[in-house]
């Protein structure tokens, strides 16, 4: 199979957004033969580092816009993978893992770690983890 060139883009939002969309590729195609999205799986990853967090602090953490969340978190739910509860303002939801999430994201880890080691072995220790603390960094400048 004949490997073509990827042409340079100018902008820097179409580079990333091309990256990404390489990358949750390789994520959702890992994730697969467990049921899970790519989407998926970075909420139960989140919630399993974070604990307990309002719905617009977990929107915060992944720079993720609240209509996005919600169907993710709606989805989720029905699958009984998301603890819910009302916070101290009626309108606050407070939300964790439940059971089945932690189950579900126990499952899912070794395909996750699976598509993690493919990465790094394919783009070396550190340009893995330069382009982690970059991906970090812009992330920062644009939302802290």
């Amino acid at each position: 199979m004949t490997r073509f060139l990827t042409p340079s883009l100018p902008c820097m939002c179409a580079s990333f957004r091309r990256a990404s969309r390489a990358l949750t590729q390789l994520y959702e195609d890992a994730l697969r033969p467990v049921g899970l999205r790519a989407s998926q799986f970075t909420v139960l990853q989140t919630l399993s580092l974070a604990g307990e967090v309002t719905q617009g602090k977990l929107g915060q953490i992944l720079a993720m816009d609240s209509t996005t969340l919600t169907r993710t978190l709606n989805i989720m739910s029905r699958h009984g993978w998301i603890a819910k509860r009302r916070g101290e303002d009626r309108r606050e939801w407070r939300m964790r893992l439940s059971k089945a999430g932690e189950a579900e994201f126990k499952q899912a880890l070794p395909h996750w770690e699976k598509a993690q080691t493919r990465l790094r072995r394919q783009l070396g220790e550190e340009l893995s983890d330069n382009l982690m603390k970059l991906t970090q960094k812009v992330t920062h400048a644009l939302i802290d």
